[in-house]
């Protein structure tokens, strides 16, 4: 992409109602725009960065057997009164509206009943069992506090999740799956070294749960964690009486325990047949009888990881974006107005394309001060320069955005470090 055709632009400022780091920088660095409280579009770089999160997640969870699919984003309100989840006064997050024609439907602020109900059409002996289905999809929330940027939004990606299983053992063993699949997608994400697998609350689902929580001074939740066992518990029932049990049965200890704030990027439960049981999801069993499936379900929002990046790996000059999820590789900048400049520019461009090295090349006539200034505030890991000076040293200007000084660099020896 040559930054002449982009048409997103940098910006001295944000949004004077944005308060959060991650919002602020990604508005600056043009890539979200702010359509309201809770509401963003994401801008071509935005959304190069969101479907490389996205591909770390598919890949993971089509390794370890999830298929996929979309379900529809309105809601037949029928489905979820048979779980009473319809009711705002047990889900409060409904965005809900009247149809022409008559009647009311909801956009999904989750799927586990829709889901169950497609199932019930497709699962009907235990030879059709297990069953891993997840989807990327946009979900509505009514939230209302909205002052955590692309981290808590009222309209937001999603990856869910959803096992279907004959039995108890057949859960507990893909969640484990899962679970680890979780670290996996936030090691290859860049924050696996503060994100801990905490015990927690199971909500409306279950007794309890696991969260993934990232350490971060923005959090909205505290957890007490074991740094050498890298595992955790949310304050949320840290002080119930049973906690000492489980933190027995997890091999844990109290002694040690850290407080921190931290930031939700995933979390898993274990449903049972909460869900399969209201709407009817059974199979039969080799003996010939009639069992509810046993399910459960796992989250993730892209949207919400990449804004946990944000927080999490940027410094005073902007985003530091870690390589797998970086919009672009390098971001080639040619400093000057000589032709010889610009046809060298020109030539190393084509030949990073060839090559299948995403480049974003600054070809703007500006200061070298503001080309720089925005490479930094962009944030793709490598910047090369191009000027008259590294012509006549007949080398390459190649700096890491970690990195405090750039080191002169052949281009063959440049193409060898990629």
């Amino acid at each position: 992409m040559r930054q002449t055709q982009l048409f997103t632009k940098t910006r001295k400022e944000a949004p004077a109602d944005e308060v959060s780091k991650n919002a602020q920088l990604l508005i600056r660095a043009g890539f979200i725009h702010k359509e309201m409280a809770g509401v963003y579009t994401f801008l071509p770089l935005g959304l190069r960065v969101l479907k490389n999160i996205e591909e770390i997640i598919r890949e993971e969870m089509n390794a370890i057997g999830g298929q996929e699919m979309i379900l529809t984003t309105l809601q037949d309100k029928e489905v979820w009164e048979k779980t009473n989840r319809f009711s705002d006064d047990v889900m409060d997050v409904w965005f809900k509206t009247d149809l022409k024609a008559g009647g009311v439907v909801g956009l999904a602020p989750t799927h586990e009943e829709p889901i169950t109900r497609v199932m019930t059409n497709h699962i009907s002996s235990y030879k059709d069992l297990p069953v891993y289905a997840y989807q990327f999809q946009t979900k509505f929330r009514n939230e209302v506090r909205t002052k955590s940027g692309i981290m808590r939004g009222r309209e937001f990606l999603m990856k869910d999740l959803y096992s279907f299983d004959a039995d108890q053992a057949g859960l507990d063993a893909f969640y484990e799956k899962v679970s680890d699949a979780y670290i996996h997608i936030f090691d290859r994400a860049g924050i696996g070294h503060l994100t801990y697998k905490t015990f927690a609350s199971g909500g409306v689902f279950s007794k309890y749960s696991h969260e993934f929580q990232t350490v971060s001074d923005s959090g909205e939740d505290i957890i007490y964690i074991n740094e050498e066992q890298k595992k955790a518990f949310n304050k949320e029932i840290y002080g119930e009486a049973e906690t000492d049990k489980l933190i027995a049965d997890m091999a844990m200890t109290k002694m040690g325990l850290i407080e921190k704030k931290s930031i939700e990027v995933g979390n898993i439960f274990k449903l049972g047949t909460k869900f399969s049981e209201s709407l009817g999801l059974t199979y039969t069993n080799e003996s010939g009888n009639s069992v509810p499936v046993v399910m459960g379900s796992y989250g993730i929002g892209p949207s919400r990881l990449m804004g946990t990046i944000v927080e999490l790996l940027s410094d005073e000059k902007g985003i530091v974006w870690p390589e797998a999820v970086a919009p672009f590789r390098v971001h080639l900048v040619i400093l000057g107005n000589s032709p010889e400049v610009a046809v060298a520019g020109d030539m190393f461009y084509e030949k990073l394309k060839t090559l299948g090295v995403e480049t974003l090349y600054d070809d703007r006539d500006l200061r070298p001060g503001e080309k720089f200034a925005d490479s930094d505030l962009i944030g793709i890991p490598t910047r090369v320069v191009i000027s008259e000076k590294t012509l006549q040293a007949g080398k390459l200007e190649v700096k890491k955005r970690i990195a405090s000084e750039a080191e002169m660099m052949d281009e063959e020896e440049f193409l060898r470090s990629l």
